[in-house]
């Protein structure tokens, strides 16, 4: 008889492992344990790339034919912070006034633990009949670059014919409560590296010199004061905040040789990296002089219109806290960004309103009801594809 992982015990077990990014610290070996008793084949990932930590990453499946459902998190987990500022110890998974209490908690370690139990239940009821593949793709390069992860993780499973077909993300999507929302897409996301050169002279003889502040000041007045679109379908306006401006000139009687900026567009499915890497230079040859400029873009934007995917989550949100979850692109990047050039991608897990923070936690009762909706959207998913919807 399968014995069915419960999804507090088990969240409270991976809490308890300290995996800060990039360290695995045993946390995978412990959900590979729980996976693989449940019957899911198991393999780990490791990737190492020049100038990056190396990271472990695991994959499981179960089953081999079609559809291929996936769910997609990450076990690595942001800094503690200020250790002396957590009311428990950040790795101890304490359970305390209905919450469990811990780094990773909410994101996302919950979520991992929720889908373990849901598809425990799920493939026990099916029993040897099950026919498709659920699978779970867990990378330990989250919250660091995301170059030795889930990226490539991705670039293997596809040489290897091993894609799903349709893959949700446990990110901590909620707001404030289970069932408020889900991610069908996201904004991309590049950042700029502006330097302006120009010719360092004496402040009172300014004709024997060239001020590359004067110019970046017009330069990032142009760029700024534009609006970039009014927002489409499923997405808010994009937006470009400059985030540093730099001198490094300590003397007030000198105009400097160099000036930088350092600024970030968060885009829509308006416009493309390409596209506004063109209207950025457009606008810095306009206002002329030397410079250069590095742009690094953390992902393109994507939507996936709502569907079958998207419907099967609401359909269980409804089932077991009553509400619809609003369809959302807000917030910032995930792997999710990856995972959508292969497949149909959607953002579910739990409350996120003290990711990152001191003292994380995560409603007892909302783990449980996460892994009532996991099997919801399991049940939802198979179903539909059965009936060829």
């Amino acid at each position: 008889m399968t014995v069915i992982p419960d999804p507090v015990a088990l969240t409270q077990a991976l809490i308890r492992c300290p995996s800060v990014t990039p360290a695995e610290a045993g946390v995978l070996d412990r959900l590979q344990a729980e996976l693989e008793a449940i019957g899911f084949a198991c393999r780990r990932m490791p990737f190492s790339e020049p100038g990056t930590p190396d990271v472990d990453n695991l994959w499981a499946r179960r089953g081999t034919g079609r559809p291929h459902f996936c769910f997609a998190g990450h076990t690595d987990v942001v800094p503690v912070g200020q250790r002396d500022q957590w009311r428990f110890d950040p790795f101890a998974g304490e359970v305390r006034d209905g919450q469990v209490w811990g780094r990773g908690a909410s994101d996302m370690k919950c979520a991992i633990a929720a889908f373990t139990a849901a598809a425990a239940r799920f493939l026990a009821a099916r029993g040897p009949g099950f026919a498709g593949s659920i699978s779970l793709l867990v990378t330990g390069d989250e919250e660091g670059p995301s170059i030795n992860g889930t990226k490539k993780m991705l670039a293997a499973l596809a040489t290897a014919g091993e894609v799903p077909d349709a893959c949700i993300v446990g990110e901590p999507t909620n707001p404030k409560a289970l069932g408020d929302m889900m991610k069908i897409g996201r904004r991309g996301s590049l950042n700029a590296y502006l330097t302006v050169h120009g010719t360092q002279g004496h402040i009172a003889y300014p004709h024997l010199a060239d001020n590359p502040v004067h110019r970046l000041v017009r330069m990032l007045a142009a760029l700024s004061g534009e609006t970039l679109d009014d927002g489409t379908a499923h997405f808010e306006p994009s937006t470009l905040q400059v985030s540093t401006v730099d001198v490094g000139n300590p003397a007030t009687n000198m105009i400097p040789a160099e000036a930088r900026a350092v600024f970030n567009i968060r885009f829509n499915d308006a416009h493309t990296s390409a596209s506004l890497i063109r209207r950025i230079r457009e606008r810095l040859d306009a206002v002329g002089g030397r410079y250069d400029l590095e742009v690094k873009v953390s992902g393109e934007s994507f939507v996936f219109a709502p569907g079958t995917l998207s419907g099967v989550v609401q359909d269980a949100c409804a089932a077991v806290v009553g509400r619809r979850p609003e369809l959302s692109t807000t917030g910032g990047t995930s792997d999710a960004r990856f995972i959508q050039a292969y497949c149909p991608v959607v953002e579910f897990g739990g409350v996120g309103d003290t990711m990152h923070m001191v003292n994380e936690r995560q409603r007892v009762d909302d783990i449980t009801r996460l892994a009532d909706i996991y099997l919801g959207v399991l049940e939802g998913y198979f179903s539909r594809a059965a009936q060829g919807r």
